[in-house]
């Protein structure tokens, strides 16, 4: 062949070329064109489908742009009374979701929802500096045209088309219409209208998008009614326990290097920052992993899982709510190590060592009550797990008031070794003993199962709970939180978190504001720890914390009969359910005793007023009275609380002198601190003597 035929063959090769990339440039754009088409479809048809939240207080903003991207744009923000909601549109099928990753057909696509994850952590920092949880704003992939799929892919929620209404309006009146308009006025900013010019303030809630004229309805009437009622079944008991304010919310998302620690006066909300926590720190789980939560009082857990399944039920499955005790069964059954915990038959050991022992010898003299030694025993000497007398010899016997010389030590000792040899013959153990062998346990073999454990009412836990506890997590950044208040211990004996081998070392934070009590509560509620020691875990006492709320002076009602005082206390339920948005569900009765509460309830029984056993509440809302001790009152709140049978001589603060009566007395003027400082909006004592 000639060199110009060869020519002319090469260059209609390159014409031929040159024409199949046109025709395959072609192709690609009119794919892109056609995919953009039908996500422009899908995004609209997604939009439309919720609109009908516009009458119930929802706004959405459309269009919007991705943050920190030039030419990314987020198909959809909705805010409203459920929180803030980050909608990204996916016409994807063959779809399936396994071992934590989104396949398309054969494609692992997990990638595309990473970017929206992490999407929304950066919102859940901007929208904290307004006061908005980390866990109120929710990343969501929407699968278009499908429908009955509710999955999760790391911290996104994946649903059908048809269940996006149904879903967001199953979180329920979680914001009040302020909150809402805050957060609407910080959204624009940082998700800008695409194209428009630079962000400014909102000064008004942007517009909802109109739903379309011509478009047929997408879901009818009663299915809208259906959703947006399950959405009000769904709220919460108290709309700020789902809504922070701005420093309380920054506090959930912050890092710790090590084992840290949050306190603060009752009212400051301890216990929601730590509720909040925990679900921010499950959301950043892998694997198997999980959060535990847990405090000293046993109904306790049971109330803040009803409470963590309607503020994040998509990680409320990974998060444990139990109490100390509790968890160390649990772990002694799974590992097969023996225990038998029978509180009655130690109780009797008690009881016969002190008969034994006690009685005949010289505790009996310094101090008659029973009651006084077996605090020691077990909150002193077992709560440390302290086995050799020669560490009790020299221990420093944190806030107790009698003061103990070598040879009352001895026989403190004899009456411990007493004890402890007849709970062997019984074969059985007392709390203190179950703490005991779980934390040894946990020291012998790590439990790798959590990545985070959050204590909440931390100062009422024991030296060796604590010291179990913190074994699950060691020193590891986020491990440990200890949650509470030195003003808020209700139990003998005392230590610092030195004795444990916990250093906070800069870890520590202070809560400074009551956002739950009015002034007029907290200040009646302070004068009965006025003058108290207040030592902490850390050896550290707080300033009395800021107030923003007033109201009516608490109303103390002196009687000199039960008759008469069950009679003005039933009155009082009556006027506080009189007035509106108030109703039973909303009123707490609690006794330092137990026995304190029978003739009460009879009362209350006769009056037709229906009750709830603290005991057996589990957070959920119920039209009846609320009624148990102090105790069992401890980590919940109440709009009005009313303080039955409180004896005169504790509230008048007659102070006994001798130290184990001085004790005793300071105690239960903790305990009626902690009482009065539940009570949201109104305050009643009821006094005997």
């Amino acid at each position: 062949m000639s060199s110009a035929g060869a020519s002319a063959r090469l260059e209609s090769e390159r014409q031929a070329a040159l024409a199949a990339e046109h025709r395959r440039a072609a192709e690609d754009a009119e794919q892109a064109a056609a995919r953009y088409r039908i996500a422009a479809v899908t995004e609209e048809s997604v939009a439309r489908r919720l609109t009908s939240l516009s009458a119930v207080g929802y706004h959405l903003l459309p269009d919007r742009g991705w943050p920190g991207s030039r030419s990314a744009q987020v198909d959809l923000v909705v805010v409203g009374p459920g929180g803030l909601f980050i909608v990204d549109t996916k016409a994807w099928k063959e779809v399936t979701v396994a071992a934590g990753h989104i396949f398309r057909g054969q494609a692992d696509v997990t990638e595309d929802l990473d970017n929206l994850a992490d999407l929304a952590y950066g919102t859940e920092q901007v929208m904290a500096e307004v006061g908005l949880a980390p866990g109120e704003v929710h990343p969501i992939a929407v699968l278009a045209g499908q429908r009955g799929i509710k999955e999760r892919v790391g911290t996104v929620e994946v649903v059908g088309e048809h269940d996006i209404l149904r879903h967001i309006a199953h979180y329920g009146a979680r914001l009040t219409n302020a909150q809402v308009d805050t957060v609407l006025a910080a959204a624009p900013q940082h998700f800008p209208l695409v194209g428009a010019p630079a962000p400014v303030v909102a000064a008004v809630p942007e517009p909802v998008l109109a739903e379309p004229s011509v478009q047929p309805p997408l879901i009818s009437d009663e299915e809208v009614r259906e959703a947006l009622m399950e959405g009000i079944l769904a709220a919460p008991i108290e709309e700020w326990m789902s809504f922070l304010h701005p420093d309380q919310a920054k506090l959930v998302r912050r890092s710790f290097s090590g084992p840290s620690r949050i306190r603060g006066a009752a009212g400051t909300g301890k216990t929601v920052v730590g509720l909040h926590r925990a679900a921010y720190l499950a959301r950043q789980l892998a694997g198997d992993d999980r959060v535990l939560v847990t405090t000293f009082v046993k109904s306790l857990p049971a109330v803040q899982q009803t409470l963590m399944q309607r503020m994040a039920p998509a990680v409320a499955d990974r998060i444990d709510f139990m109490s100390a005790h509790a968890f160390a069964l649990r772990l002694l059954k799974a590992r097969g190590i023996p225990c038998s915990l029978d509180p009655k038959a130690a109780s009797q050991a008690f009881d016969e060592a002190w008969r034994a022992v006690g009685v005949p010898g010289p505790l009996a003299k310094i101090d008659p009550n029973h009651v006084y030694w077996n605090d020691e025993l077990q909150h002193v000497i077992k709560g440390r797990t302290i086995t050799r007398f020669e560490d009790y010899a020299n221990l420093a016997r944190t806030g107790r008031k009698r003061i103990l010389r070598l040879e009352q030590r001895r026989a403190v000792w004899e009456l411990y070794t007493d004890y402890q040899r007849r709970l062997r013959e019984r074969r059985v153990h007392d709390f203190g003993d179950v703490i005991s062998m779980a934390s040894a346990s946990v020291r012998d073999a790590p439990l790798e199962r959590y990545r985070a454990v959050i204590v909440d009412e931390a100062q009422d836990l024991s030296c060796e709970t604590i010291r179990m506890l913190h074994g699950l997590v060691g020193n590891q950044p986020d491990g440990l939180t200890l949650i509470g208040d030195g003003r808020q211990t209700i139990y003998p004996g005392g230590y610092s978190l030195a004795e444990v081998g916990i250093s906070l070392a800069g870890r520590g934070v202070v809560m400074a504001t009551n956002y739950r009590n009015t002034a007029e509560i907290l200040s009646y509620a302070a004068g009965m720890v006025e003058g108290l020691e207040q030592a902490d875990l850390e050896g550290l006492a707080d300033d009395a914390p800021a107030v923003l709320r007033n109201g009516e002076q608490p109303r103390v009602a002196r009687c000199a009969g039960r008759g008469t005082h069950d009679d003005l206390l039933i009155d009082h339920i009556r006027r506080v359910t009189a007035t509106v948005g108030t109703d039973f569900g909303d009123v707490a009765i609690l006794a330092l005793d137990r026995r304190m509460l029978s003739p009460t309830l009879r009362a209350l029984e006769r009056a037709s007023i229906p009750t709830v056993d603290l005991d057996t509440y589990r957070g959920e809302r119920v039209p009846a009275v609320k009624v148990g001790t102090v105790k069992r009152g401890k980590g919940l709140e109440f709009k009005h609380v009313l303080l039955a049978g409180v004896p005169s001589d504790v509230l008048d603060n007659r102070v006994p002198s001798d130290g184990g009566r001085l004790e005793r007395h300071e105690l239960l003027r903790r305990e009626l601190y902690v009482a009065m400082t539940r009570a949201r909006d109104g305050l009643w004592v009821g006094v005997l003597g």
